[in-house]
């Protein structure tokens, strides 16, 4: 019979250097091959960790006189409530292998240096030198996997806890290994152990908090110098099976797991027979981990129209993170216009565009957007999520490529997730990568997807070479202009004004909730592309239409950008303002539209600079993880065009003695 080793190893490029995001391995039959090879493909195009851009497959033919079959180590389970208990659970086991107290908290402090280790740091136990010859690389312990039946199914893939005991009860078979040490670097498993030949496999329950992508082990090594490298190369060579190892934790040996980790045993198949008793627990426990891990969310009340000032818990505040961009939510001609249209039609629209719900008001306003985009015609939807979700889901029809920029807002994300088209991320605002992966897909019918302006970074799309590149690849192009609109251009149109283009992109989409100062969501093409989506999407045909007073109040804000294009000129100079006053009290920040973001890499410091200033009456916005890239949180300022000179100059100056103060 034929027995095969397969790896796969998946990483990316990132600022120049190789960054691991996925690692498998299996040892199977013949028959079994090209369902895990695809099966572990999936597993590396779609990880928690980011998308890879480079995926290695390797197939090994392996003599069954090679392979060694050892058993499964013990499993115990330590429950942490915190991280913190779970790392110093680890370390007291330690003291269990002969390692004192004082020496198991040098070895923990060492583990920071294994986060960026693509293998395992090799420790001797007792003088804590490493073993490893390179230490960049560290020791990977390699060709293994559990002894399994031939009705395994590519499902079987992905199995974290499995994978873990097949790889400690290696690692502890090894010649004279001690103990390993094990945090998972996925960001979305927190669960780490401490493998011991004593103990056996003892699973922590909380090693770091969800959503952190550290991870790395540490293999405690006690014998002969001599005979390190013949440990090195059993755990680098040796062709392991390891029997009777078990699928998931056993709860009734930790019976408290489930509602310590709901979301964990959710993945691990374990939550059934926890939630028979009380059904609502698992979802009191999710939101008593968000809690737990700072990722939970509450509202603020703002008691007044949301201006260049509100008044917040009673105090008045300088508004720095709305997105009314012209201020025009308070306009008296926008508020007018909609109490006008609230006397005439009533509070409602009375049914779904294609039965009741059409009015004068909606027609109206979908022949100005296209007039003031320059297209043929315009369609209204709900919300801008609605309007992305419907158009991207009834565009990417079954076989077609969408085309994403890896910043794309949520909205775009869900569209891309509920159309039956294949998703290809390409790497953030990158032309070059754009190109690569059209030239992949060249012939198919594609769709290019792209924020206008991105909503936290405030970056601009290079529009222009998107442009061409859908051009030479004949695809299609659509762009999210939510923070563009009466943002950027002379006159406020947005990203075509902006690079001059003389062509518009096949589909602006866009918000009547920002810069419009009212309420939904728009699509603006030709007849072709609005009469598609009137018949197609979903979130168009099945919701109750816009209301009256909002359709008015966005019709009036769209008129006076119109007539007043100064109010956009307007904004953008006090963006050069801002960012100016900011890089000369230190701050290194710069932006070419009405969103600007001060990094602060530590989402500590972003949340306790937030609240400080909130406490000096400005109001403005901690953004941290997963909403931006780990240790890139920042504050994100959103200006508008009715703050004054002296408004922004004031609140540059105080943000940055904040932030000095705090750090």
């Amino acid at each position: 019979m034929s027995i095969y080793s397969l790896k796969m190893r998946a990483s990316r490029h990132e600022n120049g250097t190789q960054e691991h995001v996925s690692g498998a391995e299996k040892i199977l039959r013949a028959s079994e091959l090209t369902a895990q090879m695809d099966a572990l493909l999936q597993r590396a195009l779609h990880h928690a960790k980011g998308k890879a851009d480079f995926i290695n497959l390797k197939i090994e033919e392996i003599q069954p006189d090679d392979l060694q079959y050892i058993d499964a180590l013990p499993v115990s389970t330590y429950e942490a409530t915190t991280a913190d208990e779970g790392r110093k659970a680890m370390a007291e086991g330690l003291t269990e292998v002969g390692i004192s107290p004082e020496k198991a908290e040098k070895i923990m402090s060492m583990f920071k240096d294994t986060y960026s280790m693509r293998g395992a740091m090799l420790l001797d136990a007792d003088t804590l030198e490493r073993l490893e010859p390179d230490h960049a690389r560290g020791i990977r312990a390699t060709y293994m996997d559990a002894e399994h039946s031939a009705s395994r199914s590519a499902s079987d893939c992905k199995n974290h806890f499995q994978e873990a005991i097949v790889l400690a009860s290696k690692v502890i078979s090894a010649p004279h290994i001690i103990a390993e040490l094990c945090m998972s670097d996925d960001p979305d498993y927190v669960t780490g152990y401490i493998a011991t030949r004593s103990k056996g496999y003892m699973r922590i329950t909380k090693l770091k908090p969800m959503g952190c992508p550290d991870g790395g082990r540490i293999f405690l090594y006690r014998g002969p110098r001599e005979e390190v490298a013949e440990c090195i190369r059993y755990l680098q060579q040796q062709h392991v099976l390891v029997r009777n190892v078990p699928e998931k934790p056993v709860l009734s040996s930790i019976p408290s797991y489930a509602t310590s980790h709901p979301e964990e045993n959710i993945k691990n198949g374990t939550l059934k027979e926890n939630s028979q008793k009380n059904p609502w627990q698992v979802y009191a426990d999710i939101l008593a981990e968000k809690k737990n891990r700072h990722l939970y969310r509450t509202t603020t009340e703002i008691s007044s129209a949301q201006a260049a000032h509100v008044t917040c818990n009673s105090q008045e505040q300088l508004m720095l993170a709305s997105n009314d961009y012209l201020g025009l939510i308070d306009h008296p001609d926008v508020i007018a216009a909609a109490q006008n249209a609230a006397a005439i039609y009533g509070t409602g629209s009375g049914g779904s565009r294609l039965t009741t719900g059409t009015l004068p008001l909606h027609n109206q306003l979908e022949r100005d957007l296209a007039h003031f985009k320059g297209t043929e015609a315009a369609i209204i939807f709900n919300t801008g999520y609605m309007a992305n979700v419907g158009i991207i889901s009834a565009m990417g029809i079954k076989d077609s490529i969408i085309f994403s920029d890896e910043k794309n807002h949520a909205s775009i994300i869900d569209g891309c997730r509920l159309s039956h088209a294949k998703t290809v991320i390409y790497a953030h605002n990158d032309m070059a990568d754009l190109e690569a992966k059209l030239q992949e897909y060249a012939g198919c019918q594609g769709l290019i997807v792209t924020d206008a302006v991105f909503s936290m970074d405030g970056d601009i799309a290079n529009l222009p070479r998107i442009m061409e590149l859908a051009k030479t690849y004949h695809v299609l192009t659509m762009v999210d202009e939510a923070h563009s609109t009466g943002v950027l251009g002379e006159t406020g149109r947005g990203i075509t004004e902006h690079f001059g283009l003389a062509e518009m992109p096949d589909i602006l989409m866009g918000t009547m909730s920002k810069a419009l100062a009212a309420e939904g969501g728009y699509a603006c093409g030709s007849q072709l592309l609005i009469d598609y989506l009137r018949n197609t999407a979903r979130s168009y045909i099945f919701s109750t239409s816009l209301a009256p007073a909002v359709l008015a109040a966005a019709k009036q804000a769209l008129q006076l950008l119109t007539e007043q294009p100064e109010m956009a000129q307007a904004l953008q100079q006090n963006t050069r303002i801002f960012c100016q006053e900011l890089q000369a009290h230190g701050i290194e920040s710069n932006s070419e539209t009405a969103i600007v973001p001060i990094i602060l890499h530590d989402e500590e410091l972003a949340l306790k600079a937030a609240a400080a200033l909130r406490q000096k009456n400005i109001y403005i916005s901690a953004i941290r993880y997963p909403t931006v890239a780990k240790n890139h949180a920042m504050l994100r300022a959103a200006l508008m065009a009715t703050h004054t000179e002296d408004e922004l100059r004031h609140a540059a100056k105080t943000i940055a003695a904040t932030i000095k103060e705090l750090k």
